[in-house]
């Protein structure tokens, strides 16, 4: 029946490591505060009809290695069966030695289903028969493996125009998790494609019963929408960005840019670049007046086939890490902010790993005493949240700034077998403090080293996101429902 491979002390090379997740990080919930999960699926409590759906459907992390190891796109994206895929799959995993697609792969298959046998062409078969029957279970559901894993809180990823139906149903019952929304506003960027960015302003404008005529109706629209969703519960914003934008611009600039990309016209990169500078400005002092934290996902490059982009469309496999200067606009931006009083609470994800040490000088520069680690150094992100990258991340982070200050890992998932990434992570945070204490780098201090641990499994997150302050229930008001445009009475608080 295959090798055990996922023992009780994975990943755990010493016996301070070991004591340290066995007593202080395995039993912690879950703050899973960046993921892309689905809500609607969380909400109707989907039951998945197969190991296909929940593990196959949607990952590209496991498409881009099929591809590497000659699976034609059929087996990946295409037209074959849910069976053949994961057939293609389990061919494939064999060859992911070393890659942390055999790590996850192994550690999800004990989780979710009790599964110890290694997968492989062989096994594959007996394999997708046991996680099928699960699967069939109330305990496989998404609600019910949220309660499996103990996930307290859930933060998805949502676009200012969503309805956030799925999360006033979800906030309407009673459940163990919490279903909050994420306010990720990328679109309202895209003055580069005024297609794109006219049809998405068209649907802010019905979401905010606000009629879109200028530039200040734009604002006003976009500060609606997040007062809707601080009012689901919402307390973090999203942006995904090559580099921050620091070419700073005054309202009358970007209302110019604005009303070129409205009548179709095209703008240039350098107008981009003022209007997204100045929109980002204003999503940072919303979240200053609003009490949120901000999340800067930077350096990624992303799309780089262009025959597969538009054959599949975006996340499908064929982004990459990008190597642009970030220190010189991320240190403007940030400042900017930061001279108006309107800095968030940051956190800062960093997908170069030549760039550590750079986001990690940067914390240091904004930490201005109000609050324990306002400026945060995000968990290793996409191609670093893997073993090594976790330990980059750690290491330049103890460095530079303070470790137990850390709010932790996230799933930054598409998938609901993502969870055990908390538990990766765990085994990792703990086998790097176990090996310093162990070579004398930090003291056998159970109470210490104890305390540390579990606040960045969990207790850190709860506090800085500020979610022991939530009311027991959302604000369940909708001003969706009514769809007649109105005029604009006022100006913005945050525009200027």
């Amino acid at each position: 029946m295959g090798t055990k491979f996922i023992t009780e002390d994975f990943l755990l090379t010493t016996r301070t490591a070991r004591r340290l997740y066995h007593e202080y990080a395995e039993a912690e919930p879950i703050c899973d505060f960046h993921c892309h999960l689905p809500p609607g699926d969380i909400a109707r409590n989907r039951q998945f009809s197969n190991l296909f759906e929940i593990w196959l459907e949607g990952d590209h992390y496991k498409w881009r290695a099929m591809r590497s190891n000659g699976v034609p796109e059929r087996f990946c994206t295409g037209d074959a069966t849910p069976f053949e895929k994961f057939m293609a799959w389990a061919k494939t995993v064999p060859y992911t030695l070393r890659n942390p697609l055999y790590h996850w792969t192994h550690l999800e298959l004990k989780r979710y289903f009790g599964i110890d046998e290694l997968l492989d062409e062989s096994s594959a078969e007996r394999i997708w028969k046991r996680a099928n029957a699960k699967l069939a279970t109330p305990e496989l559901t998404t609600q019910g493996i949220l309660k499996k894993f103990n996930v307290k809180v859930i933060c998805t990823t949502d676009d200012p125009t969503d309805s956030l139906d799925a999360h006033i149903a979800f906030a309407a019952q009673v459940h163990p998790t919490r279903m909050l929304p994420t306010f990720r506003p990328d679109k309202a960027l895209t003055v580069n494609l005024p297609d794109v960015f006219n049809k998405w302003v068209s649907r802010l404008e019905a979401a905010a019963n606000v009629e879109i005529r200028n530039f200040d109706a734009f604002l006003e629209a976009l500060d609606k929408r997040h007062e809707f969703f601080h009012n689901q519960g919402c307390r973090l914003s999203d942006h995904g960005l090559n580099h921050c934008y620091a070419d700073f611009c005054n309202e009358k600039e970007a209302a110019r840019i604005f009303e070129r990309a409205r009548r179709g016209q095209q703008v240039s990169p350098a107008e981009h670049s003022q209007f997204a500078s100045f929109m980002m400005e204003f999503f940072g002092r919303l979240n200053a007046k609003r009490g949120w934290v901000m999340q800067l996902h930077l350096g990624a490059m992303r799309n780089n086939n262009t025959r597969m982009m538009q054959r599949l469309g975006p996340d499908t496999g064929f982004d990459s890490i990008g190597d642009w200067p970030q220190a010189a606009a991320l240190a403007a931006f940030l400042d900017r902010l930061d001279q108006q009083n309107a800095l968030p609470k940051t956190i800062i994800y960093n997908i170069n790993p030549a760039d550590n040490y750079v986001f990690g000088t940067m914390l240091g520069n904004f930490q201005d005493g109000s609050v324990p680690g306002k400026i945060q150094l995000g968990s290793g992100w996409w191609f670093l949240d893997q073993k090594e990258g976790m330990e980059w991340q750690l290491n330049a982070l103890s460095n530079l700034g303070l470790l137990s200050r850390f709010v932790g890992m996230v799933t930054d998932s598409r998938s609901f077998m993502s969870f055990p990434r908390h538990e990766y992570f765990r085994r990792v945070l703990c086998n790097l403090i176990g090996r310093d204490v162990e070579d004398g780098l930090l003291p056998d201090d159970e109470k210490l080293l104890g305390s540390m641990i579990r606040n960045i499994c969990y207790n850190n997150a709860q506090t800085y996101l500020g979610l022991n302050a939530l009311p027991s229930a959302p604000v369940q008001e909708d001003p969706v429902r009514d769809r007649r445009p109105r005029k604009r009475e006022s100006k913005p608080v945050c525009a200027q």
